[in-house]
């Protein structure tokens, strides 16, 4: 008896340098064969394409979607699209929703309207949701109506809640029973669907209008006696759902503090109109996670690693533009106290130090504060009681490590009044890295802004500035 191949994390990387090596090698050989002067050439270099072509196609057959996406975006443009052009037309749609938004564009753009249309045919409402902001408006309409009565209304409904809400992430392919039927009559409709939606945990038991009274576990539906009623096994207390308006950050966290696998998302007068499965939800939090990633950094959006130059500059020049001003400020600040450093040349060796002790300890604060804001721990009423923690825990590692590099400092230089100097500026740069970590992010909260997006930028332009005139005018003040 064969025994099933065991699949591991990696092995998506397998299979991307085996497609590497599936294309290197047909550039290599139809490079050959194209230099040869023989009988036939066309004829032969066709073979060989063909051959190599023949290879990929069955190695494309044989991978999940999400592995072929994940071989797309690793891909340079001209190897990814011919890649694109091998894989088989019905699984696209597929393809398109697991890759980046990126690469989702540039594949896009090389498709004909009946070829979009085909493979948004192929997903659900809610998939299709998903993939509808990229499609062009005609595409959209054609598959609108194609669709039935109940398809129309799943997607205008999927279509018309914010971005960030459990709308946009529920999916309609359910599985709902009514309380006064048996356990017995329950398998044997299960047994009537060639398969359960995936992520299918529980039941969702209702009344004739639809109304959510309970959840019935598959658990419960199989150890139980067949002979009892679904009302007598179902759970309906303590029953967790959610509405198409709730936030999906409130429910990415009820999901991972209740270990759900799948909840039923209500309209206003509690009938069952969708579902939440634990995969949208891992979905989203990974949507985001990289968001804020990039936001840190000051990237507006995501960015193929592939990407021509100008739209890589487009995405990246903004904040660049504002980081040239924050530095610019620094020097000048630097330039002020230009005599005091022609006086005393150890200034300017000690200098970064200040300034780079309080980015790090300023990006360390706001880090766990945007941390804690995204997972709903943080409200503005706790601005004095953060402020006045990070303050105190600046001050302690200001005092400490400050005094250390004081030390240092007099030991290099024979300077007592240098080191005390050293140490007064760490301190208070310390303190105002604490300061602006946690009001930068408090602030644009406040203002309706991404309290993530260029935080870094911000925090390191400040402490900077902040250090570098904190340090120098100090020892202008006392050393000069």
């Amino acid at each position: 008896m064969t025994e099933p191949e065991e699949l591991h994390p990696d092995d998506v990387q397998h299979h991307l340098r085996e497609v590497q090596d599936l294309l290197a090698r047909q550039k290599v050989v139809e490079g050959l064969v194209h230099r040869q002067d023989m009988p036939r050439h066309e004829l032969v270099e066709n073979l060989v394409h063909k051959q190599h072509e023949a290879g990929l196609r069955t190695k494309l057959d044989s991978l999940h979607p999400a592995d072929i996406a994940y071989i797309l975006e690793a891909l340079p443009r001209e190897e990814r699209l011919y890649v694109w052009d091998l894989v088989k037309a019905e699984r696209d749609g597929e393809i398109l929703l697991e890759v980046s938004d990126a690469v989702r564009e540039s594949l896009i753009e090389t498709m004909a309207p009946e070829e979009l249309k085909a493979a948004a045919e192929s997903l659900d409402a809610d998939e299709l949701a998903d993939l509808a902001p990229d499609l062009p408006p005609e595409v959209i309409q054609d598959v609108f109506q194609s669709l039935d009565t109940e398809g129309r209304e799943q997607l205008r409904a999927a279509m018309s809640y914010p971005e960030d809400s459990v709308g946009a992430l529920m999916d309609f392919d359910m599985v709902t029973v009514r309380e006064d039927v048996s356990l017995e009559v329950v398998l044997r409709y299960l047994r009537r669907f060639d398969e359960l939606p995936d992520h299918t945990d529980k039941l969702f038991v209702v009344d004739r209008e639809d109304h959510l009274k309970g959840i019935l576990t598959l658990e419960s539906l199989l150890i139980n006696d067949p002979e009892l009623e679904v009302a007598d096994v179902m759970r309906s207390e303590t029953v967790i759902s959610f509405t198409p308006e709730d936030e999906a950050d409130e429910a990415a966290q009820a999901f991972e503090r209740y270990d759900l696998v799948s909840a039923p998302v209500v309209d206003g007068e509690k009938r069952v109109i969708g579902r939440l499965t634990v995969a949208d939800v891992v979905d989203y939090i990974r949507e985001e996670s990289e968001a804020e990633i990039l936001s840190h950094a000051g990237l507006r959006e995501e960015e193929d690693i592939f990407a021509s130059v100008w739209s890589s500059v487009k995405n990246r020049w903004a904040w660049l533009a504002i980081n040239l001003v924050t530095a610019f400020i620094a020097s000048r600040v630097i330039g002020a106290f230009e005599g005091s450093i022609e006086k005393l040349v150890a200034l300017a060796a000690l200098m970064p130090i200040v300034a780079g002790i309080g980015g790090n300890s300023g990006n360390q604060t706001i880090t766990m504060i945007v941390r804690a804001i995204a997972m709903g721990q943080v409200e503005q009423s706790a601005m004095n009681r953060l402020l006045k923690k990070e303050l105190g825990v600046a001050l302690f590692n200001g005092l400490v490590w400050g005094s250390l590099l004081g030390v240092l400092a007099w030991w290099l230089y024979g300077n007592v009044e240098l080191g005390m100097v050293m140490t007064a500026a760490m301190t208070l740069n310390l303190l105002l890295a604490a300061s602006a970590g946690v009001l930068i992010p408090m602030i644009r909260i406040r203002l309706g802004a991404d309290p993530a997006l260029g935080s870094s930028v911000m925090i390191t332009a400040l402490t900077d500035s902040g250090g570098f005139f904190i340090f120098l005018g100090l020892a202008t003040i006392f050393l000069l």
